[in-house]
């Protein structure tokens, strides 16, 4: 089969895509998807770098975390998926604890069953590329820092993967009585649109001067210092980036399929909508370039690959 792999870490220039790749094996618990979108997220190319080298896998390592696609096999303790059913998720449980050798940017990937879902029957496989890791972790820092109906949240980079839906599950699931985000001035109107009370312009204000504070703070960009200097006395400051003062903590998600099947229905209502980055889909033969694309961090919403052979 086709994929992209590295044999070495380092730049873009590392990845080569390969023709001659065997088709993954499953495990029992397992179910081998035929691919048709994945999506970037920026641990990809962190990983790529050497910033996982303490725990990763041998190469040659296949990248890619979140797949769309279509099981074609099943293995023999496999409970409730079957042959035909669209599926998405990210592969990887722990993507920094445990590395996964042989990811998503190829033809097929085997992946466990606890780690997909059925995708939502309103979306393409694109829009559902998008979702995987990105969703769960907005999802599980709310979580863990105690997030509940009538709070009020900042959301740092609420126009990237993880910030865009901080954003819409704070409204729609978490009923926020308040959500303020930053961005770019370009992207000021977007972040109102999916949900934003307050927009501000990290080019033209600092949102850690201002005087309003607020419950949560969530870090989407790595800014830890002033991160903590928006938050309430009795609030708390969540970063997906690395290590923050307190009141912070930092951490990196838990991937499983319950949680993308719990939040199905939000997307299935369209309350909940996936952002894909305009300059996308990226082709397969493109995979490097969205890379160098990924790596400027100015990216909106997810970059998708899309179609894979």
């Amino acid at each position: 089969m086709k994929a992209w792999k590295y044999d070495e870490y380092g730049g873009v220039d590392v990845l080569k895509l390969s023709t001659d790749v065997p088709v993954p094996s499953i495990n029992d618990d397992q179910v081998l998807v035929k691919v048709v979108a994945a999506a970037l997220n920026p641990i990809d190319f962190k990983r790529r770098l050497g910033f996982l080298k303490a725990t990763d896998s041998p190469f040659p390592i296949i990248p890619g975390h979140d797949v769309a696609g279509i099981v074609v096999k099943v293995g023999s303790k496999v409970k409730c998926l079957k042959e035909g059913d669209e599926v998405y998720g990210d592969i990887a449980e722990k993507a920094a604890e445990k590395p996964i050798q042989f990811g998503t940017l190829a033809e097929y990937v085997a992946a466990e069953e606890k780690l997909l879902a059925l995708k939502p029957k309103n979306l393409d496989f694109v829009q559902a590329a998008g979702l995987p890791l990105a969703i769960a972790t907005a999802y599980e820092g709310l979580e863990r820092a105690g997030f509940s109906e009538g709070k009020s949240i900042l959301v740092l980079n609420g126009a990237g993967g993880v910030g865009s839906f901080v954003i819409q599950l704070a409204k729609h699931v978490f009923a926020a009585s308040k959500i303020a985000a930053t961005s770019s001035t370009g992207k000021l109107e977007l972040l109102k649109s999916l949900g934003a009370d307050v927009a501000i312009d990290y080019t033209k204000e600092n949102f850690e001067d201002q005087p309003d504070k607020y419950d949560v703070v969530y870090d989407c960009v790595g800014q830890p210092e002033k991160a903590v200097k928006a938050v309430k006395d009795t609030g708390i400051a969540v970063s997906i980036t690395g290590p923050i003062p307190p009141p912070g903590f930092f951490f990196i998600v838990t991937s499983t399929g319950s949680t993308l099947s719990k939040l199905n229905p939000y997307l299935e209502s369209g309350k909940v909508k996936v952002l894909v980055d305009p300059k996308g889909p990226y082709s397969f033969d493109k995979v490097n370039e969205a890379f160098t694309y990924l790596e400027t961090h100015r990216a909106t919403g997810k970059i998708v690959i899309y179609p894979i052979p």
